[in-house]
């Protein structure tokens, strides 16, 4: 079981998997495992957080529900940039720096889902 107020699962759902499995892969390295129903798939990003990738589905959930905000640590934001947009992904916020936080950038999935990359500044 997970501590509370921690995250404890995440899902991106798609219109096609096999091009957002790509674009994960490519990107961030995470690998995929197919679960359950046709279209389901966990997660593997190599950090212990449960995710899983599915297709868009109006029943029993709705899987169009709006964005929870998801922020994924990377070494290099700009390196990143240059994968998610050769890998058919987009910016949707250019790379800011907050001082003495991050830098961090806002971009969307092959799939048109949002998420932020950011990169940690180390304490001077």
């Amino acid at each position: 079981m997970r501590p509370l107020n921690s995250v404890a699962h995440f899902a991106i759902n798609v219109e096609d998997t096999d091009r957002a499995m790509t674009f994960y892969r490519e990107v961030f390295g995470w690998s995929f495992n197919a679960w359950g129903p046709p279209g389901f798939f966990m997660i593997d990003t190599g950090d212990g957080i449960p995710g899983s990738l599915q297709m868009r589905q109006d029943e029993p959930f709705p899987t169009h529900i709006g964005n929870f905000e998801c922020s994924i640590a990377v070494d290099d934001v700009d390196r990143v940039v240059a994968l998610i947009e050769e890998n058919g992904g987009e910016v949707t916020l250019a790379k800011v720096t907050i001082p003495t936080v991050c830098d961090i950038a806002r971009v969307k999935d092959c799939e048109g889902n949002t998420f932020s990359i950011v990169r940690y500044l180390q304490a001077e």
